[in-house]
């Protein structure tokens, strides 16, 4: 595999080349594969995308006042969390192969901040974005007790941002996505979405008829 030309405006990373490439080279020794790091980021990045769809949902259902003695309304609240934090954790993997892969130049800069990336900045952008906003999103969870249940909330609804960002970032950036089973994988996760915004306002309207 080629690397691609590096982009203009990199100092900050320069530094952090050489053990990016070491690690690169041990990686590939280690897997035996010089397209692991390739496999890994699109496998891990499909992944990020169902779990972020599934925590975005179960978040939605979570707000529900009703629950059931099978499945109260705390297990759904909890598995959102636990769903949360584990997409977070496949797309450091996720991240972490596209940086260290040199197939394109894509550096730790481009992954956090969403300008001047040297590989489609724009969907990469997208991209750079659904992390931010996760990862404030689930610090903010973490640490709920501390801020204002208004504060929390003001946060915790960019998660909604985090999935649209996310699921623009693989319909501009993956390399999957003219497959039918990408792009029956992504008409699933918008209508999961989908759904479970139906289903919350219905269960809203009879919470306030009860209410009245």
């Amino acid at each position: 595999m080629t690397p691609a030309a590096a982009a203009p405006g990199r100092g900050l990373v320069t530094p952090l080349a050489q053990p990016i490439g070491e690690w690169r080279d041990a990686l590939t020794r280690a897997l035996g594969d010089e397209r692991a790091l390739w496999f890994i980021n699109r496998g891990f990045g499909v992944v990020a995308a169902v779990l972020l769809t599934l925590s975005v949902v179960l978040g939605v259902l979570a707000t529900a006042r009703a629950g059931s003695r099978i499945w109260p309304r705390f297990a759904t609240q909890a598995l959102h969390r636990n769903v949360s934090l584990l997409s977070l954790a496949v797309l450091t993997v996720h991240i972490g192969a596209a940086v260290i892969d040199d197939y394109v130049d894509i550096s730790w800069y481009d992954a956090v901040v969403p300008v001047n990336g040297g590989y489609r900045p724009l969907w990469l952008g997208f991209g750079a974005l659904a992390l931010d906003i996760v990862v404030v999103t689930v610090v903010s969870s973490l640490i709920r007790r501390r801020l204002g249940r208004r504060q929390w909330r003001a946060l915790h609804v960019m998660s909604y941002a985090a999935w649209g960002f996310a699921v623009a970032h693989g319909l501009g950036i993956g390399t999957d996505r003219r497959d039918a089973w990408a792009a029956s994988l992504l008409v699933a996760c918008i209508g999961a979405v989908a759904a479970s915004a139906v289903v919350r306002l219905a269960t809203q309207r009879h919470e306030r008829r009860l209410a009245t």
